[in-house]
């Protein structure tokens, strides 16, 4: 998943979350109260998506018996 898609994806859902928030209550106010809500699920959730990527590659180079020489710091030419 690109940090991109998800971005595009956020602010649509959101919108949208909060367009129909503010038709069903009537107030800005549990409307904006709504948007944050999702905004921090969606959040939540993207988090989630990533730590799960990272540990499933993590698990299946340990169990493959890669281990990997250059620290990841140090790659493309990042350097601390």
């Amino acid at each position: 998943m690109y940090f991109g898609q998800f971005l595009v994806g956020m602010s649509a859902t959101t919108i949208v979350v909060a367009g129909w928030a503010y038709m069903a209550t009537g107030s800005f106010w549990k409307a904006l109260g709504w948007t944050i809500a999702v905004l921090v699920l969606l959040q939540v959730g993207y988090f989630v998506l990533v730590m799960r990527l990272i540990y499933r590659r993590a698990r299946k180079a340990a169990d493959q018996g890669e281990v990997d020489a250059v620290p990841p710091l140090h790659r493309d030419g990042v350097s601390l």
